[in-house]
């Protein structure tokens, strides 16, 4: 590669970072939230499965380590990840991260559900692997692209009346 090719190499990554900043800044942070509250709801389960009491019952165990870690999510993003987004109130945004948290719950018992009811894999690695790495794993892409989507929105433009309006104050 000469020196000319390299420059033109580099410079077509700078514009492919320049062009995707922001998705990959907030990419990198949904991530790392996510992985906070990963440790969180895996741990979590863990525990209900194994001295909570609902050995038994992963479903529920999974219900609650997920919900828990849902709401700790929201105010997560709401506060880091996607401070800079809109805010259409508290209530409608977090009813609709719930609805979207719900059906990323769904998404992640049904694997759950497959592995434990399906196939008959019920030892504690099994539901590990079918609720926490395959059923989470499933649900985190739909949950990154729906809060983007529906929850997390870009600022509404602003008029010139109200830009002017918000200068003159």
């Amino acid at each position: 590669m000469s020196v000319s090719s390299g420059a033109v190499a580099a410079e077509y990554v700078n514009h492919l970072y320049e062009r995707f900043r922001g998705l990959l800044h907030e990419l990198a942070k949904f991530g790392i939230v996510g992985a906070l509250n990963y440790v969180l709801d895996v741990g979590l389960f863990n525990v209900l499965v194994t001295s909570g009491g609902l050995h038994d019952k992963p479903l529920t165990a999974k219900t609650i380590s997920t919900v828990i870690a849902a709401t700790s999510s929201y105010f997560m993003n709401r506060h880091w990840t996607w401070r800079n987004k809109a805010r259409r109130g508290v209530l409608r945004e977090y009813g609709t991260f719930i609805v979207l948290s719900a059906i990323a719950l769904l998404i992640t018992l049904g694997c759950l559900a497959f592995g434990e009811y399906v196939l008959g894999q019920d030892s504690l690695l099994a539901r590990n692997i079918w609720g926490n790495i395959v059923g989470v794993g499933l649900a985190m892409v739909f949950r990154f692209w729906s809060f983007k989507r529906w929850v997390f929105l870009a600022p509404e433009p602003q008029s010139s009346d109200d830009a002017l309006q918000s200068a003159l104050v």
